[in-house]
């Protein structure tokens, strides 16, 4: 799944991977943007200003029903203050939760009603952060046209604004409005703007995200080769960070590419070491695709020994997996591969294997 760049408004197999809803997050603040108050003359405001980043916190741990609940809490307490500012702000972060549930409807609903107060305020920031949001959720409902629109008003705000975080988040987020519009010349364009953005930053973490959306994108229109370099730069940057689950996910994009193109050794390279990850990590799923990835590679060189190996190796963890439609899978490349070297009594038994299963 591409990768979107969202903000924390008011205090954030297939081919390619899904590591999470699409969205960037900027670093800007999302608390009530004013010292906690403590006389008791001011307690509601508090205690308003509390609940905000209770929520903002429920959110980023995954607690995101909690975290509606905190949020209306506070909007309720802003309303009662007269509190334009907290209430939009808090309707800014509701809509970054149902975007996080996925109800797009209610995160347009409440994001609209947080840019009428940014407006009237002429809160710039909240603005910005309201139409990008809203731009997002369009895109996920198939609004590709209202995406894009909204998306580049939150650009044009955050340019005005010299937001760069903000700016990272606009670009790649319109990338991603562009790319659902088929129009990936302009997804292409807009993301490598984003990228050129977070590295004069230093944000790693846009710049990760933005380096998958690019990779996925020159992968869905045939550049293979330019999308192993985005991939491979990735990867360096997910090596750096320790995280072994999305290396694996990295180095099976980089295989898939590089087979593509017909670079079977470096395919075969790209699945061994995922393969060494997957089994330090005790994932057997991702273990069954690397043995799955390594049999076809060695097929396509003609090694077809080797692949039975790993078509082998592939069949047991099906089975340890106790998948039936992966072992059928396996079962039926052996049966290919055995053929390919003459070995009919073999074909035969994994023929006999086949029925069994079935």
């Amino acid at each position: 799944m591409d990768c979107p760049v969202t903000y924390h408004n008011c205090e954030p197999e297939s081919i390619i991977p899904q590591e999470g809803r699409e969205t960037l997050v900027s670093t800007s603040n999302n608390t009530a943007g004013s010292e906690v108050q403590r006389t008791k003359n001011h307690l509601p405001k508090a205690q308003a200003d509390q609940l905000i980043e209770q929520g903002v916190q429920q959110h980023q741990y995954g607690q995101l029903e909690e975290a509606v609940q905190s949020f209306q809490e506070a909007h309720a307490a802003y309303c009662e203050l007269k509190d334009r500012r907290g209430a939009g702000r808090t309707l800014g972060n509701l809509g970054l939760v149902y975007y996080a549930l996925g109800d797009f409807a209610k995160a347009i609903e409440y994001s609209k009603q947080s840019l009428a107060i940014a407006q009237v305020i002429q809160d710039r920031r909240l603005e910005s952060q309201a139409l990008g949001n809203i731009g997002n959720a369009y895109r996920h409902l198939g609004n590709h046209a209202k995406a894009v629109e909204h998306q580049q008003q939150s650009l044009m705000v955050v340019r005005e604004l010299k937001d760069s975080t903000g700016e990272v988040a606009a670009l790649n987020n319109l990338g991603l409005a562009y790319k659902a519009l088929g129009d990936y010349i302009n997804a292409i364009d807009y993301q490598n703007q984003a990228l050129t953005v977070a590295r004069n930053i230093q944000d790693d973490q846009a710049e990760g995200q933005i380096l998958r959306n690019l990779a996925n994108a020159c992968y869905a229109v045939g550049d293979y080769t330019k999308a192993i370099d985005y991939y491979q730069q990735r990867l360096v940057l997910v090596q750096q960070s320790g995280d072994r689950r999305v290396e694996a996910q990295i180095l099976r994009n980089l295989g898939n590419a590089c087979y593509a193109i017909g670079d079977y050794q470096a395919a075969i390279e790209y699945a061994k070491q995922r393969l060494a990850i997957a089994i330090a990590i005790n994932d057997p799923r991702a273990q069954e695709q690397a043995l799955s990835h390594l049999g076809v590679a060695y097929e396509a060189l003609g090694d077809y020994a080797t692949a039975i190996e790993y078509y082998e190796q592939r069949l047991l963890m099906a089975r340890v997996l106790q998948d039936r439609r992966i072992e059928g899978q396996a079962l039926g490349s052996l049966r290919v591969a055995c053929y390919a070297l003459g070995d009919y009594a073999k074909v035969m038994e994994y023929d006999h294997q086949g029925l069994m299963n079935s």
